[in-house]
């Protein structure tokens, strides 16, 4: 169990507490009076706004939105996975814009899951169901063609996890999607950019329709960040996808058909037998 002073929602001052990955933090916005930001030892997770959960803050929780937006007419209920919890941020989003929806979070860190639920309630009318688990076991539990969208943002030690950057796990989320489904993951890589083209090319094995959207200094190796991968069997919404992440506060740039695969480069698939963490990054990127 989480150890820090009880408290809910609000400004005021940080909230620290240990969980199994580490340190975690609640660091009030001073902008917003009921939004909050959610660190690990020191690198930010998530951010949410108890008043008002379309409010996404991190450039790629943006960017995610944008696909929650896009695959499927406004106001649709969805069947939602999300592989990482954080502060529930995506999950909160979804049941705000898309009402009814059906959603499983699973996350590895149970006393995180105990300290977000105590400090940051979800809505209690929200069908979000939240479980502690390894991502890819829990995954394995989920039926054929459930999930209308997976959402992967698993991060430990501000890492993603080897046993997640494999086809083999890819093919076990194409089994849990509807054959319409899609796929969205934050990656975070930086100079030489090889786990990211590696992750490109591991997608293309097991879904034809790609894009990523990032910062176009990161796409050019120029520093380190986040990605959002998307990925499906059917058509990508490409054009207002595109449009969005080009409109947001950071601008940010869409890859997809054969610049993608010309910018992966060739690079092989990752498979289990030889799947690594995500690059760590930099020391000072979160100073």
């Amino acid at each position: 169990m989480s150890k820090s002073k009880r408290r809910r929602g609000g400004g005021g001052k940080p909230v620290v507490a240990r969980v199994d990955g580490g340190i975690v933090e609640l660091v009030p916005d001073p902008e917003r009076p009921r939004a909050w930001s959610l660190l690990i030892d020191g690198a930010p997770q998530s951010h949410i706004d108890l008043d008002d959960p379309e409010y996404l803050s991190f450039e790629y929780q943006r960017r995610l939105g944008h696909v929650v937006d896009l695959i499927a007419p406004p106001g649709r209920p969805l069947k939602v996975v999300h592989l990482g919890g954080g502060a529930f941020t995506l999950a909160r989003y979804v049941a705000a814009t898309r009402p009814r929806s059906t959603q499983q979070v699973i996350e590895v860190d149970a006393p995180l899951v105990e300290f977000v639920r105590e400090r940051l309630p979800l809505d209690p009318g929200a069908r979000i169901r939240v479980r502690a688990g390894d991502a890819r076991a829990g995954l394995a539990r989920i039926q054929d063609g459930w999930a209308d969208l997976v959402i992967a943002d698993v991060f430990n030690g501000a890492r993603t996890p080897a046993h997640l950057t494999s086809t083999e796990f890819l093919a076990e989320v194409r089994r849990v999607l509807d054959p319409a489904g899609h796929y969205a993951a934050n990656l975070a890589d930086g100079p030489p950019l090889a786990h990211l083209r590696a992750q490109i090319s591991t997608a293309a094995t097991v879904f034809p329709k790609l894009a990523l959207a990032t910062d176009p200094a990161v796409l050019r190796g120029r520093r380190f960040g986040n990605v959002v991968l998307l990925a499906s069997a059917v058509s990508l919404p490409i054009p207002e996808f595109t449009r969005r992440v080009a409109g947001d506060p950071h601008p940010g740039r869409v890859e997809h058909g054969r610049g993608l695969i010309d910018f992966a480069g060739g690079a092989a698939a990752v498979t289990d037998a030889d799947a690594k963490p995500s690059p760590a990054p930099p020391p000072d990127i979160f100073r």
